[in-house]
């Protein structure tokens, strides 16, 4: 069983990245609340549509957290949530627009933040200063400069911050990673990660509010239309604080509500939103917690005439210094192509399989190519193993479990376990504990980023792993961060 430590020993333990018992008296566990062993961890929730939703279920559900805020731009959303929060736990939180307002509040000892990409890394800067402990979703920043000043503020203020790599948690992919490690495929010299998900056409739209009664089509596999956006419906948005650090634009239904995705203000396109789990279990597999050396991207926008800015088919290669290979590759189209042809399998509760032909590929998911053989990872973590010319079946994760939603991993294939995983770690006071700690988040969330840069640009980047940027060249590095709206600022020093 792990040791329980206190507050004061865990700023006392000297462990990597923290500061020292000096600092006690500047830092931001010398004003936070102390829990007690029985005290409910206060929490406040910052972005609640979408994912934001699976934090609330999450989190409102535990017996030992109290969700005391809801917090989002768009007051229109705040019934459904408080609801859903009521029938969870009984009770009904507080709601608020401005995160700014809760993080002021001492009460509260931590937060989870669904908001679009674009402000992750400053709601979590302003947290840690603040002396929260953060749940931030995947991909933990927007560019790779917002990333690092998380790990410092992480650091300087003495915070928890975990990244939502749900992976990490999963029984299953963790057990993978050691049959893995146990050289059970040889060396692993090439991994690559599948993202072939169906992705509607968005269509283009004027600025300003909508008619009333007016369609709009949000990019989902559905393609489904919803009719909000009218004028009483903007009433309630606080968009400015929903612009952030992006820069100033007039509202458009096709850059707000989940369709950010595909514009570069605010999101980071499939290769950065799907994208992450799979380039996570790819670095994973491989070992790597340095930079690749060279980045490729290439790909484009098919099929469609819309506004969408980021591409559908994406494909991303990256080298290592010593020759390993790490690739994603993405496609959105309505039509949903056929991954990675596979002997059939049919698998037991056992962990055995027996292998026909024509196997349901994994659309979704990692590929592992060690020299003895190769390892297939679905979005839930189920994996299986072939061996040898004839692709004979290995070992497996054991009985298939189709119940989790590869959209979100909150379904009982285990991606729920990193929101437990998270508190407890709190309550303990022990980084450590982190299955994905900020550095460990940033790291898997680099690659997307600067795979994006490459596709962008349109070349071949070389990469100076130590100073986390590119070689010799300016127009690239521009892009490792970007222009702050004034009040919105990621600061330099955190």
């Amino acid at each position: 069983m792990k040791k329980k430590i206190t507050r004061r020993k865990f700023i006392k333990k000297g462990s990597a990245g923290l500061v020292g018992a000096s600092m006690l008296s500047t830092s931001a566990l010398s004003y936070g609340r102390i829990l007690g062993s029985n005290d409910a961890i206060q929490m406040a929730v910052i972005g609640i549509r979408g994912r934001g939703g699976t934090h609330i279920d999450n989190f409102g559900k535990m017996k030992n957290v109290r969700l005391k805020y809801l917090v989002d731009v768009d007051e229109n959303l705040f019934k459904e949530r408080l609801d859903q929060v009521e029938e969870l736990g009984g009770y009904r939180p507080k709601t608020e627009w401005d995160m700014r307002r809760v993080f002021d509040d001492n009460e509260i000892d931590a937060v989870s933040v669904a908001t679009p990409n674009h402000w992750h890394a400053l709601s979590t800067i302003w947290a840690a200063q603040a002396g929260k402990h953060v749940y931030v979703e995947k991909p933990s920043s927007h560019n790779v400069f917002e990333g690092r000043k998380m790990i410092e503020a992480s650091r300087k203020h003495n915070v928890l911050v975990q990244v939502g790599y749900q992976n990490r948690s999963i029984d299953s992919t963790i057990r993978a990673m050691k049959f893995i490690r146990d050289g059970k495929l040889g060396e692993v010299y090439m991994t690559r990660g599948l993202c072939f998900k169906p992705r509607a056409n968005i269509g283009q739209y004027p600025d300003g509010a909508m008619k009333t009664g007016e369609k709009f089509r949000m990019n989902l596999e559905s393609g489904s239309y919803e009719t909000p956006y009218t004028q009483p419906y903007l009433d309630k948005v606080h968009y400015d604080m929903w612009l952030g650090p992006a820069p100033k634009r007039t509202f458009n239904r096709n850059r707000f509500h989940y369709n950010w995705h595909w514009h570069w203000d605010y999101g980071n396109g499939d290769t950065g939103n799907q994208g992450p789990h799979q380039f996570d279990v790819a670095r994973w597999a491989l070992g790597k917690d340095e930079l690749p050396v060279r980045v490729n991207s290439m790909g484009g926008y098919y099929g469609y005439n819309s506004s969408q800015e980021t591409p559908n088919s994406q494909t991303s290669l990256f080298e290592y210094e010593d020759g390993k290979i790490l690739e994603f590759g993405t496609r959105g189209l309505t039509t949903n192509p056929e991954g990675v042809l596979l002997p059939n399998i049919q698998l037991t509760g056992d962990g055995k399989i027996s292998a026909t032909t024509n196997a349901t590929p994994v659309k979704i998911g990692t590929i592992v190519l060690g020299t003895e053989g190769w390892m297939q990872i679905d979005a839930g973590g189920n994996w299986q193993t072939f061996f040898g010319r004839k692709n004979e079946a290995g070992p497996t994760s054991g009985e298939k479990d189709d119940s989790y939603d590869p959209l979100d991993l909150t379904g009982s294939g285990g991606g729920d376990a990193i929101f437990d995983n998270f508190i407890s770690a709190v309550r303990n006071n022990d980084r450590s504990e982190l299955t994905c700690d900020i550095e460990t988040g940033h790291q898997s969330t680099v690659l997307p980023l600067i795979a994006n840069v490459a596709y962008r640009l349109g070349r071949e980047l070389r990469i100076d792993g130590n100073q986390e940027s590119f070689v010799k060249d300016k127009e690239a590095n521009k892009m490792l961060t970007r222009e702050y709206r004034k009040g919105f600022t990621v600061p330099d020093v955190v």
